[in-house]
């Protein structure tokens, strides 16, 4: 039975939908809930800009990524997915939803109304063929310059995945795009930098004497094509140990994400222990991933004894993973349906005890570093995200929240264990700096503390696996985790041979 709103009478998302019916004539086709808190509506491919411009701008949404899906054997079109996370009073994830034709494989760019779809635009053309018609930087996104015009790898019947096509070219042919207006820059090459620095990337930054007035980027150095090797070979359950290597400090949130999309698909209820412990499982994470960020931000100012000393009690945290799961990172815990392996009660004790221990050690620690001067004085008014940017581009986790934006989806949209927290609330700064980033992290290391408590405390006896369900053909929905680093979001279709049809992975860094 659909979820309704005593108060409207209407289902979640409803009133987004009738607002844009009526403020845009003849926009809603259709429209479809794929779960309580999902919804997909279908709109006229040449009212698609004007009806994503309506939502994100006018009813208060964010986009998180967008979905491209060959779907010209099930009915004969290409589609699109705009995925948008609606925060307002009537909360919930809803999806426009249009059709591309298969000949002339071209649609209007949302792109310049809503800048936050200029990655998703461009990747749409690398990897589907499908043109944006208007978008104003056509640039290659994913693939590499030696790769063939022409050979689109997530088309159905594109190419061998398990051949790479011959190298077109050996000369980088990359325009770097310098906006600054500056007359004659100089341009300074940063890269491509070795894997073991973050992550590969080149940087080029335009230089006006000694002051930097431009930069651009280009990543990607070392895409896997996962989405394809997903789709090709592997079964349903056997996703989630590759959508665990997605990223080496959030993999469980990775995890959790993608096998929502299948149990939001099928309409899957896990059993409320699973959802304890996955809330559980995904802050321990979080609890390492953020000692490890602040390391670094003390080792970026020059102050490695914060780092040493933040690297030291996250070994702390590291031992809480490898306690409650049998490894350092919590990898392999996720099954369609619920988890793995449960947290045995002689484990319940010795968990209270590390997070206290956690929560001493990190409070000295933050106190020492807040009160060293140099600190502050390099990150004060450093690296200044503007909220117009914010707003246009759609940043998550602690870069949105350092601007003033409190977006968190454990509390715009609680999942798992998270709709059993209390008395928590998204932190957020207003600096719009890196001490407003920084503040943002600590604050959610001593949350992370408290909902572990909360959750091991109220832990509800029971199982912790679904496995009386059937996999049907042709079914889709949203998969989604606060992780670390902001919102992940994942997005399946389910298809034949227990294999899913469309499989899309979006990281909070992308």
């Amino acid at each position: 039975m659909p979820n309704i709103n005593s108060t409207t009478g209407l289902r979640r998302g409803e009133s987004h939908i009738k607002a844009m019916a009526a403020a845009i004539p003849g926009s809603v086709l259709d429209a479809t809930w794929q779960a309580d808190d999902q919804v997909t509506v279908d709109v006229p491919t040449e009212k698609l800009p004007e009806c994503v411009e309506f939502m994100y701008y006018e009813r208060g949404g964010w986009i998180p990524d967008m979905v491209v899906n060959d779907e010209r054997s099930v009915n004969g079109f290409f589609r699109l997915y705009y995925l948008m996370s609606m925060e307002d009073e009537d909360k919930c994830y809803l999806t426009v939803r249009t059709k591309v034709d298969p000949v002339t494989k071209e649609f209007p760019s949302v792109t310049p109304r809503v800048p936050a779809c200029v990655w998703s635009e461009r990747e749409a053309y690398d990897m589907m063929g499908l043109k944006a018609v208007g978008l104003p930087d056509a640039r290659r996104l994913v693939l590499p310059d030696d790769w063939p015009d022409g050979v689109h790898p997530l088309l159905k019947d594109s190419m061998d995945y398990r051949h790479r096509p011959a190298p077109t070219t050996d000369v980088e042919n990359y325009e770097f795009l310098d906006e600054s207006g500056v007359e004659d820059p100089t341009e300074v090459p940063m890269g491509p930098l070795h894997i073991t620095s973050d992550e590969p990337g080149h940087f080029r930054l335009f230089c006006e004497g000694e002051n930097i007035v431009d930069a651009d980027y280009r990543l990607f150095y070392a895409h896997r094509g996962m989405e394809k090797v997903a789709e090709a070979r592997m079964t349903y359950d056997q996703v989630p140990f590759l959508s665990d290597r997605i990223c080496g400090i959030c993999g469980f949130a990775h995890s959790v994400a993608y096998v929502q999309t299948i149990e939001n698909a099928m309409g899957i209820e896990i059993p409320e222990r699973a959802e304890y412990l996955r809330a559980i499982f995904l802050e321990v994470e979080r609890l390492h991933s953020h000692l490890l960020n602040l390391g670094l931000v003390c080792h970026y100012c020059g102050f490695d004894t914060g780092f040493m000393h933040f690297f030291r009690i996250r070994e702390k945290a590291m031992d809480l993973a490898q306690l409650l799961t049998g490894a350092r990172k919590t990898y392999g815990m996720n099954l369609i349906g619920g988890v793995r392996r449960d947290i045995l009660d002689e484990h319940r004790k010795a968990t209270l005890k590390l997070v206290g221990e956690l929560r001493d050690d990190a409070t000295r620690l933050v106190d020492m570093l807040t009160s060293t001067r140099n600190f502050k004085s390099r990150t004060v008014g450093v690296g200044h995200l503007d909220r117009k940017v914010c707003r246009d581009f759609s940043p998550v986790g602690p870069m949105v929240r350092g601007s003033g934006f409190a977006r968190d989806v454990r509390f715009d949209h609680p999942f798992s264990g998270y709709k059993y927290i209390e008395n928590l609330q998204a932190r957020s700064a207003e600096t719009c700096d890196v001490l407003g980033r920084t503040t943002v992290r600590i604050g959610e290391f001593m949350d992370s503390i408290t909902m572990i408590e909360q959750l091991i405390n109220k832990l509800p006896q029971g199982p912790i696996l679904t496995q009386d369900f059937k996999y049907e053909p042709g079914k889709f929905a949203m998969g989604f985790t606060e992780a670390p680093r902001g919102e992940d979001m994942h997005w399946s279709m389910t298809g034949d041979n227990q294999k899913v049809y469309r499989w899309r992975a979006k990281a909070a860094t992308y």
